[in-house]
């Protein structure tokens, strides 16, 4: 699988580190852009069928800061696993902001969304923090995009042992391939419609609204 590295030159809503994911090429948001072997001699042709995939921080990309004790933003893991996930399809990957989700504002969601309306892309996965998730994506379905969007996340780090992060991201990619346009959240192996579920914060998992969770 060939690798591209890229960069729109478009600076993030703010200039400030932590909206920043550190994938080790600085400033510029650049965007990996991943070619199946077999797809080279149709570039064009595999770009433009590729998938999107946005990366906003959240508990999935989170290290353990032994110094601290606390879960901080380093490196983002994403490259690593979805190389771990061994997905053979092309997609695109471009890290927005790092920010846990109970951090994220109405100037974030904006940035994010306007990042979906200019991917040239009509499927896009979104990995974001668990807190949130739902009010995100709120605000993408009702821009009212022709777009199959679908945000998932982790509840325990990708780092950590036993973590969630690596089967949700798999199953969401999946997810955002197969769906029909609209916005989901793709979590705990269901796709939900972004209306029709609640994180059980009891039970640590996402269930369809009026199920007896709570919130």
């Amino acid at each position: 699988m060939q690798v591209h590295l890229v960069s729109d030159g478009r600076q993030p809503g703010r200039s400030s580190p932590e909206l920043l994911s550190n994938f080790g090429v600085g400033p510029m948001c650049p965007t990996l852009f991943f070619r199946p072997r077999y797809h080279e001699q149709n570039s064009l042709h595999a770009i433009s069928m590729s998938l999107r995939i946005i990366s906003t921080g959240g508990t999935f990309d989170k290290h353990y800061d032994p110094l601290s004790g606390e879960l901080i933003f380093g490196a983002s893991v994403l490259p690593a696993a979805l190389k771990r996930a061994r997905i053979t399809a092309s997609y695109v990957l471009e890290p927005l902001f790092a920010l846990d989700s109970l951090d994220m504002q109405d100037e974030h969601r904006l940035h994010l969304l306007k990042a979906c309306q200019r991917a040239t892309e009509d499927r896009i996965l979104i990995v974001h923090g668990t807190d949130t998730m739902r009010e995100t994506a709120q605000v993408l379905a009702h821009a009212g995009l022709k777009k199959t969007i679908v945000l998932t996340g982790a509840m325990v780090p990708y780092l950590t042992n036993d973590s969630d992060a690596l089967f949700n991201l798999g199953f969401a990619f999946a997810a955002a391939s197969l769906s029909e346009p609209g916005v989901f959240i793709a979590m705990n192996g269901r796709v939900f419609q972004w209306n029709e579920v609640i994180k059980n914060r009891s039970a640590g998992i996402f269930e369809k609204t009026g199920s007896g969770s709570q919130p």
